[in-house]
């Protein structure tokens, strides 16, 4: 998809969760375009995409918490921020489910704060929210759209519901310019969360192991590729530039490509030369949605999007930043 480079030129944009998979990649571009960025950063992760692309050295730098209001007001007036990219959050099930409160913290509080500090700013012209699929829980009618309640029961679910709900009663009550976008699970080099099955996989076809399947591996996702969503975020804020009315809504982005989890890990020990090596089955998973996956028809309609990548081009790209990272390692 086309950005307009003169867009992002100079344009002060401010970054949650940079260190993470889509905020690296995000950042990496933004900073391509000659963006001025400014990234909240919680953690320092060296092996994270946004040191490896040496973008971090373009952006700058605050460390802090996401639930940190009066930090948050700072930054959005203190660096006259015109775009806020919200991806920050905690996104693995696991601990969702482990430690409830932790998550909610994040991902609820942690947006409620950074909406709140936009409110009381006078500069800010777009402000994107990265909700999820998740937000949507469990439905009997699939592909989900912008329309389907949101009614995550579990842990994980429930706070990007939550969140969701907030970034909309933002927009509306306050006339806040939020849009919110729902994506499938993101994949892509820089997820350093090995027991994402993605990186996990890969991870263990570089060593010669059998990978680890969590599930039964009948879960069916939705994959989308990370460089995808990142060039998806920059549009939608142009699109909101030049036609507000779409603000206050939600957008889903997808390949719309289903796959169960065993036919992925398949595919990735396929792409990578180790049909040889067998995945070990857990079936241990809980508290985690069966069958899901996305319509992207209102972002083709409305912004005229279209993915760049396949799911093979997607996962040949990660595929390579992994082998590069251990690589790097030996």
């Amino acid at each position: 998809m086309d950005l307009n480079p003169n867009f992002w030129l100079d344009r002060r944009v401010f970054v949650t969760g940079a260190t993470g998979l889509l905020g690296s990649w995000l950042t990496a571009k933004l900073v391509a375009l000659g963006a001025d960025v400014v990234v909240l950063i919680r953690d320092w992760v060296p092996e994270s995409e946004l040191f490896q692309n040496n973008s971090l050295s373009g952006s700058t730098v605050i460390r802090g918490e996401l639930t940190d209001q009066e930090l948050l007001e700072r930054i959005l007036n203190e660096y006259e921020i015109e775009t806020v990219f919200h991806a920050a959050a905690q996104t693995i099930v696991g601990t969702a489910n482990r430690s409830p409160i932790s998550t909610f913290e994040s991902n609820i509080r942690g947006t409620w704060c950074l909406l709140e500090a936009v409110r009381r700013s006078e500069l800010i012209k777009q402000v994107i929210v990265a909700s999820s699929d998740k937000a949507y829980g469990s439905h009997d009618e699939l592909p989900y759209r912008e329309d389907a309640p949101l009614q995550g029961k579990h842990p994980y679910d429930v706070s990007k519901s939550c969140a969701d709900l907030i970034s909309q009663s933002y927009a509306h009550t306050f006339d806040l310019p939020v849009c919110i976008t729902r994506c499938g699970n993101l994949f892509g080099g820089g997820d350093l969360n090995w027991n994402r099955l993605i990186p996990g996989t890969i991870r263990s076809a570089i060593r010669g192991e059998s990978p680890i399947i969590r599930s039964d591996g009948t879960f069916i996702r939705d994959y989308f590729y990370v460089e995808d969503a990142a060039l998806a975020y920059m549009m939608l804020a142009e699109k909101m530039a030049d036609n507000p009315d779409i603000c206050g809504q939600a957008f889903n982005f997808s390949n719309e490509t289903q796959m169960n989890v065993l036919d992925l890990t398949l595919q990735i020990l396929n792409l990578m030369g180790h049909d040889d090596l067998t995945p070990k089955i857990l079936s241990q998973a809980s508290n985690e949605i069966q069958h899901q996956y996305l319509s992207a028809e209102k972002a083709r309609n409305i912004l005229g999007w279209k993915p760049e990548f396949t799911l093979d081009d997607g996962l040949q790209r990660t595929i390579g930043w992994y082998q590069s990272l251990f690589a790097e390692k030996a």
